[in-house]
């Protein structure tokens, strides 16, 4: 079958790679570009209309290709032009205004007030911000949560579409500036959120106005009672409320991030995810509904199409559900012209209809596994079904009428003969009254035994197809996938057409709502409880660095290779398929098992101070490659009395990711400073994702994080140790040495204190590092008693508590005397770090600053005598001035470039 729709997406998905990423077509101005590209594109339609004309078909379809090839460039030109001028994101960063303090934001809801497990929130639609006595028209998303301090606070009655205005200091979302991070402001961008803020009290927003109700806020409404719906129907098993929640409507605010990684580990995140599987799952129900009710063609298409787009507008609109709507959608328009349309055809046809409402889907990873595993599917998975499995399942059929053998091949005809032979057996073995009955479990068996080798053939070949995407996007693989999908997706399929009918139940009649919820739940726990019970098992999930460029090409040509060769009929056909699947496989197995060393820089001390938002963490590479991770950043713990593992985790989006970038998945050494959240937060996530040696940490103290840290490390046998003043360790040249704290007494603090910190010096041939942890005057001043300048003078000088006035004094910075210091600190923090009273001792002593907030991670590298220090942002100003770079050994040159 020929597939028009794939060479054309093809073509025109190149012509969008060539826009995004060639520098002439982004330097080029747009209007020439228009008009040069609307020209070509007419000469190309001439030409191929006159090689159609001549029969040279070969030249007219290439004549077309170039059409759509161009025709993808201009879209992604169009797209990645800069924002409006009037957009919030174009004021701040052309200085108009500024995100220090609270503002006065006008705009108008999105949607209705969501409940969340701290309290509530809302999207506005920007329309302008009261700033310095002046009201600016401003285009955008702001994002408010509120959390209440009490039972009484509440926010005003608002729907969507009402206009508001909100009084609050917004801020650009987190940002974690190192190679490898999640994007988390790329990630709300596309959801058209630009800032975010908190509430700080309800009576800082309110109703301006109210605007007529429109379709959009009618549909919003109905998706928030569907919501209060669930929660009233499952008020007793909040668990299963909040994955209903996720599985029906889209919304996972209320399943906790345990549980989510549950599913991630066992290979089913997919069904928390509304996407394709879910509307798959609805529109098989109706179909099926459509067909029981006997109507016709056009009234079942009708009745399909409606209630599907019905579903697609209540849930949340994301781009996966989108694109499983239209690709339904062309399906079933093709059934009412009486066309069986090629899945992959099909897909093709959705694929080209998304990129040319927004051309920028193609960088989406969620838009890559969406088509990838249609292409497994449609390409690899259904062709083989087809030939092995399908002619014994339509075989079954009938299968005791022996006129019907005829019509089915020898294979599939001595098939029936063999299956009636043995029921015969059976039957011949039991009393008579049980002899049918028994046949028609015995075919019936068989025929289900078929339809579960069809899912764990289609699982696995997902499995595999997706494999690089996955292990380049989320790090994680899972052997236990199509095991647990045989009894996920199944499940997931009565679930869902069962859910809406309960909520729909629900509120037409509360009686009935209730009967069916009860089914409904012990479903959904039961597939809860197995994902968990799936979950426990260590070994078959595990986490990975994302694999080389050159490998995911290879295996993306390869499979698509095979793809073709399925369609092929050809006497080589066979031959070459075993091969394509063997290369196939070894790179899976290759991906899977990432033999590739990590990056890292032999004969060379290596610290990279990252950026973690308000937290630290820094990684120490010695010159022979033994490993060093101080500190993992801080991830939010939840509210007083709601203890949720939400929010961001830098361990898991920052720091981890950053590792897997540069291939490493072993580290010998994991080191806490002290037990603070900002410090401690993220390094559950590194124990988890990482082979760790051995866990250093300070002075023992009573705190409930590192109880669960040890614990944590206890069970993954990592051992275990102690760190105080005088310790010392020899790794490949280079000397650390602990200069606090102070030898504890054998008991532990009642709680984690700055000053408990573990300071390290670290020092490779001339060149020295100093890192202080949080350390403050206190110890600062401790320090200077019982260590010489010689021991304290430093090159390089990670900044005490990010850059409190209480840490970093003039007496200990002149000790120090280092010519770079390093503040992690995060941007627009609450705590005012880094202080200026700091930054202006610093420049006082000339030395040299470099931030995380502003420079992203610092990268310092030394081979005991040069100094080369790069930021993921540029710092040119290092680049100009490394002359002025104070240092210990002035006579060794240095040198700090990008």
């Amino acid at each position: 079958m020929k597939l028009p729709a794939v060479a054309i997406v093809a073509a025109f998905a190149g012509g969008i790679a060539l826009g995004l990423y060639s520098p002439a077509a982004q330097n080029t101005s747009l209007h020439l570009f228009l008009v040069t590209c609307f020209s070509t594109v007419c000469l190309l339609l001439l030409a191929g209309m006159l090689l159609a004309s001549l029969h040279r078909l070969v030249l007219a379809a290439m004549a077309s290709a170039l059409i759509w090839v161009l025709l993808g460039v201009l879209g992604a030109c169009i797209e990645i032009q800069p924002r409006a001028s009037d957009h919030i994101i174009a004021l701040v960063d052309a200085a108009r205004i500024e995100l220090k303090t609270p503002l006065r934001w006008h705009g108008k809801l999105r949607d209705e007030p969501a409940r969340l497990p701290w309290g509530s929130g809302c999207e506005v639609e920007l329309s302008g911000v009261e700033y310095q006595g002046k009201f600016l028209t401003a285009r955008g998303g702001l994002r408010v949560s509120f959390t209440p301090r009490s039972s009484e606070q509440t926010l005003p009655d608002l729907h969507a579409g009402d206009e508001v205005a909100v009084l609050a200091q917004a801020r650009r979302p987190q940002l974690y500036r190192d190679d490898g991070a999640f994007n988390r402001r790329e990630y709300l961008a596309q959801q058209k959120i630009d800032l975010v803020a908190t509430l700080r009290a309800p009576e800082l927003i309110e109703r301006v106005s109210t605007s007529l109700p429109t379709m959009g806020a009618r549909v919003a409404r109905a998706r928030r009672a569907l919501r209060e719906e669930i929660d009233i129907l499952f008020a007793g098993t909040p668990q299963v409320a909040g994955v209903l929640r996720a599985m029906l409507l889209g919304d996972r605010s209320f399943v906790d991030r345990q549980e989510a990684t549950d599913f991630q580990k066992t290979g089913v995140f997919h069904v928390l995810v509304v996407a394709g599987l879910h509307v798959g799952a609805l529109a098989a129900f109706l179909f099926w509904a459509v067909r029981k009710l006997r109507f016709s063609m056009m009234w079942s298409m009708s009745f399909t199409l409606t209630l599907l787009f019905a579903y697609v507008a209540v849930v949340e609109q994301r781009a996966p559900v989108l694109r499983a709507a239209v690709m339904t959608a062309i399906v079933v328009l093709g059934g009412f012209f009486f066309r069986r349309l090629d899945l992959l055809n099909s897909a093709a046809l959705a694929a080209l209809l998304l990129l040319i409402a927004k051309p920028l889907e193609i960088r989406d990873s969620s838009f890559q596994l969406t088509f990838v595993a249609i292409g497994c599917i449609a390409g690899l998975a259904i062709p083989w079904l087809e030939r092995r499995v399908q002619p014994y399942a339509r075989a079954i059929r009938g299968w005791r009428d022996v006129t019907r053998d005829a019509a089915h091949e020898p294979k599939q005809a001595q098939f029936r003969i063999d299956l009636r032979s043995l029921a015969r057996w059976v039957s011949g073995k039991l009393p008579r009254r049980l002899g049918i009955p028994a046949e028609n479990v015995l075919a019936g068996g068989i025929a289900v035994s078929l339809r579960v080798w069809e899912l764990f053939v289609l699982t696995t070949v997902l499995q595999i197809g997706m494999l690089p995407l996955m292990a380049r996007d989320f790090h994680r693989i899972t052997l236990a996938g199509p095991v647990v999908n045989l009894a996920a997706v199944p499940m997931m399929g009565i679930i869902v057409p069962l859910g809406f009918l309960t909520l729909a139940s629900g509120l037409l009649s509360p009686l009935l709502g209730k009967i069916l919820a009860t089914p409904l739940g012990w479903l959904t726990l039961l597939l809860i409880h197995m994902v968990q019970w799936f979950a426990h098992f260590p070994r078959w999930s595990y986490r990975i660095p994302g694999p080389p460029l050159w490998l995911v090409s290879v295996f993306l040509t390869t499979l698509v290779l095979l793809m073709a060769i399925f369609r092929l009929h050809h006497p080589a056909k066979q031959r070459v398929a075993w091969g394509l699947t063997t290369l196939l496989l070894a790179n899976a197995v290759a991906i899977g098992v990432f033999p590739f060393a990590p990056r890292w820089s032999p004969g060379k001390l290596e610290v990279t101070i990252l950026d973690v938002g308000q937290g630290d963490s820094l990684f120490v590479v010695a010159p022979g490659g033994k490993t060093l991770l101080i500190d993992g950043g801080g991830s939010f713990g939840g509210f007083a009395g709601q203890e949720l593992h939400v929010g961001s985790d830098p361990g898991e989006e920052a720091v981890s990711p950053y590792l897997w970038s540069r291939g490493f998945q072993r580290l010998n050494v994991v080191a806490l400073t002290h037990a603070h959240q900002d410090h401690i937060g993220g390094l559950t996530a590194i124990l988890q994702n990482f082979q760790v040696g051995t866990l250093w940490v300070g002075r023992e103290v009573e705190s409930a994080a590192l109880v669960k840290l040890e614990e944590l490390a206890r069970k993954k046998k990592i051992l275990f140790a102690h760190e105080m003043k005088g310790q010392k360790f020899s790794w490949d040249g280079v000397a650390g040495e602990f200069l606090w704290p102070e030898i504890s007494t054998g008991e532990a603090a009642s709680s984690a204190k700055n000053n408990d910190s573990l300071v390290l010096r670290l020092q490779c041939g001339n060149r020295t590092m100093l890192l202080p942890g949080d350390a403050e005057q206190q110890a600062e001043r401790d320090m200077l008693v019982e260590n010489s300048e010689e021991v304290l003078r430093a090159d390089v000088l990670k900044v005490g508590h990010h850059g409190s006035k209480n840490s970093t004094t003039a007496e200990f910075l002149k000790a120090v005397h280092p010519g770079v210091a390093v503040i992690s600190v995060g941007e627009d923090n609450p705590y005012g770090h880094p202080n200026q009273e700091l930054l202006d001792r610093l420049k006082l002593a000339g030395v040299r600053i470099l931030r995380t907030d502003r420079d992203g991670a610092v990268h310092v590298l030394t081979d005991g005598n040069g100094l080369e220090i790069s930021c993921f942002v540029a710092c040119p100003e290092m680049v100009r001035e490394h002359a002025s770079v104070q240092a210990p050994a002035p006579n060794q040159e240095q040198k700090a470039n990008q």
